[in-house]
């Protein structure tokens, strides 16, 4: 008999990874790992025949089935939306079961920390990418940097999902649907909020991608970074408290954000209404419908923006098919869910597309009177369009935790996300294992 079984919930683009290491770790362990979907398909797809693995009908709106299969496994890790997590916190308080998830720790998620600790119960959230794989190679440098006295003055990071060199070289982008590509369109729409030279500094949405920083990351080349909705948060979070710049946002290659400004100014990422007569239009005439009348979208661009009518960013409009006479193909929508439809069209990864994790962090300290400076850095190479680097720097973090946590590795209860040594260290030194490691360099500040 199976003694522990743990429950994924969802088997969408990033579980593929998480869901292979459970089935290895589950022969060696005498584990059950349930995977629940509401596609079918998608669960059995990565659960194959496996003789320790079960696949399951699964939707979180169902209370009473989703609470019967809740009450049968011993540690439940959700991959559903992040604002399902909550639901799925209520059923795993109800029935006592400890909760993994990748995404951000929300307001309706702090709420259940004080019921989670009395019943001695882990939900631990924030343990994927980023966040996850950030925060923990951060504090492993920052806490290393406290040991020997030292003040840290500055703490920059930020981690973008691209695509391989050898993947797709015609894309002007450089960048294919790696995660929920809603999430992509929909990006950075809150004000970003951070620290800079011991100054508070705010970033409207319409000016995020205007405003970048550029980054050099040792034998990869220049990309560019734009700020994530609050690196504020993370001040306590980090025990960075006399800090004068902190700064966590979002990785593209060079020339992204310019191309992407363009959709943001128009006003095709808005999610508040719904487009007339979408059924019949095409790509082009979406685009259009946002600029005034008269000569081509490409004329009108070049003039409104300011920029070369044969320059980068209407090269990458044009790659992408907006200026194209194709049929949109989707009966209603917002113009966010219309540009992620015809995005996706190109944007998506396909059989032999390999996608790439590039994660940068820069420390600045003062040492003895001196001032310091690390660079640091960590990159993941997809096997193709389904084992990605997305998947298994996202997955392998989760899987990790939902193990030790079973082997009683861990002390800490209640709504916690991975920063202090417990979680940390092991987790780390497993990533390393499988080749997902920091390389640090120091550099001359």
């Amino acid at each position: 008999m199976l003694n522990k079984n743990i429950l994924v919930l969802g088997a969408g683009r990033s579980s593929a990874a998480l869901i292979t290491y459970l089935l290895q770790q589950a022969v060696q362990f005498g584990w059950k790992i349930t995977v629940g979907d509401v596609v079918l398909k998608h669960a059995q797809a990565h659960v194959g025949n496996h003789p320790h693995g079960e696949a399951i009908i699964f939707s979180i709106d169902d209370t009473e089935a989703s609470a019967s299969i809740i009450a049968t496994a011993d540690v439940v890790i959700s991959l559903l939306p992040a604002h399902l997590h909550p639901k799925a916190a209520e059923l795993c308080l109800k029935h006592r079961k400890h909760l993994i998830t990748a995404s951000y720790v929300s307001e309706e998620m702090k709420q259940f920390d004080a019921e989670a600790k009395q019943q001695g119960l882990l939900f631990l959230n924030e343990c994927g990418l980023d966040p996850g794989i950030d925060h923990m190679s951060a504090m492993q440098v920052i806490d290393r940097i406290k040991t020997t006295g030292a003040e840290i003055t500055s703490f920059e990071s930020f981690t973008g999902g691209l695509i391989a060199p050898e993947t797709d070289p015609q894309n002007p982008w450089r960048y294919k649907f790696t995660w929920n590509p809603r999430n992509v369109v929909m990006a950075g729409q809150s004000t970003a909020r951070f620290l800079q030279e011991g100054k508070y500094r705010y970033i409207p949405y319409q000016q995020l991608f205007t405003r970048t920083t550029p980054i050099v990351v040792p034998g990869l080349g220049a990309y560019e970074g734009y700020a994530n909705r609050d690196s504020l948060k993370y001040l306590e979070t980090y025990r960075l408290d006399n800090i004068q710049t902190m700064i966590r946002g979002t990785l593209r290659n060079q020339g992204y954000c310019s191309a992407w400004n363009v959709l943001v100014q128009l006003g095709c990422c808005d999610d508040s209404f719904i487009m007339e007569d979408s059924e019949g239009m095409t790509h082009r005439q979406f685009i259009q419908s946002f600029l005034p009348a008269g000569k081509s979208a490409e004329e009108i661009i070049s003039s409104l923006f300011n920029i070369k009518i044969d320059g980068e960013e209407i090269k990458r409009l044009t790659w992408s098919g907006l200026f194209s006479d194709e049929l949109i193909g989707l009966e209603a929508g917002s113009p966010a869910r219309i540009l992620e439809h015809i995005l996706n069209k190109r944007w998506k990864l396909v059989p032999g597309d390999k996608d790439f994790i590039v994660m940068w962090h820069r420390f600045r300290y003062t040492q003895a009177g001196k001032q310091k400076c690390i660079e640091a850095y960590l990159t993941s190479t997809g096997s193709d369009e389904v084992q990605t680097a997305m998947a298994k720097t996202v997955g392998l973090p989760l899987g990790i935790a939902a193990k030790l946590l079973l082997q009683n590795t861990f002390r800490a209860v209640g709504v916690v996300i991975p920063v202090t040594f417990e979680f940390y260290a092991p987790i780390l030194a497993e990533l390393s294992l499988n080749g997902i490691a920091l390389q640090e360099q120091e550099v001359n500040y």
